[in-house]
């Protein structure tokens, strides 16, 4: 018998194919889903913002007997700076202030808190580490230590920079204002932020995050949402809290 020539359903010379562009940007799209989602929504409301509150700001300057503005010149304004980072404030705030809350207190029966504040979870402890642990956690040291805290850092340093630019924008927003009705001339940045006005735009934000997050501590208590992490599941008692 003549010698047969083994075959495999590939054809010689080419390399099996990965997937597809089209079935990459599926499952890269069903991975990052959320954010995706939340990020373009965020960009959307932003985009509106924009629009109205330059709407706004032109009634507001026809009214005072001025010349609108174009919506490329609207965005450097103080009118809208004020608005987007007032609000942008008091969103990190709030999430820097429950990371680190959710540290130390606990909400017995709450799927916002933690079982047990007297002892770590066992994925905290650096000595756990795995090949695949991130990098700072295999470092250790100084690295370590600014790792295991540095989402409350990052979510401070960006209510830090947004505190900083409502106030600059505020101030802006608040000379311009009084030069229209008054003609006063403008103040300084430091007079801003010991005025009524400005801590009276914080603090009406302020208030309502932390409700907000309270209202959801107590929530998640007694009531479900079925398939969210920031729910009990369905079957679990109302006494117990979450992971």
């Amino acid at each position: 018998m003549g010698q047969q020539t083994v075959t495999t359903g590939r054809p010689r010379g080419r390399r099996a194919s990965g997937p597809k562009p089209a079935t990459r940007t599926r499952r890269w799209l069903r991975d990052n889903g959320l954010a995706v989602t939340m990020f373009a929504a965020f960009l959307l409301f932003l985009a509106l913002q924009s629009l109205f509150g330059w709407q706004t700001r032109n009634d507001e300057l026809v009214q005072a007997g001025v010349r609108p503005e174009g919506f490329l010149d609207y965005l450097g304004t103080g009118h809208f700076a004020e608005a987007v980072f007032e609000n942008w404030e008091s969103e990190f705030l709030q999430m820097g202030a429950y990371v680190l809350l959710t540290v130390y207190l606990v909400q017995r029966g709450s799927a916002e808190s933690r079982p047990d504040p007297d002892h770590d979870r066992p994925g905290d402890n650096p000595t756990r580490a795995k090949s695949n642990s991130p990098w700072p956690v295999r470092t250790g040291g100084l690295l370590l230590a600014l790792y295991r805290n540095s989402l409350a850092i990052a979510l401070f340093l960006l209510f830090g920079a947004s505190f900083v630019l409502h106030l600059l924008g505020g101030t802006a927003e608040y000379n311009e204002q009084q030069a229209l009705a008054t003609g006063a001339p403008p103040i300084s940045a430091w007079e801003f932020l010991r005025s009524s006005e400005f801590w009276f735009q914080s603090m009406q934000n302020w208030q309502s995050e932390f409700l907000a997050v309270g209202t959801l501590i107590v929530l998640s208590i007694f009531l479900r949402q079925h398939g969210s992490p920031e729910s009990k599941p369905v079957s679990t008692p109302h006494h117990e809290t979450g992971a």
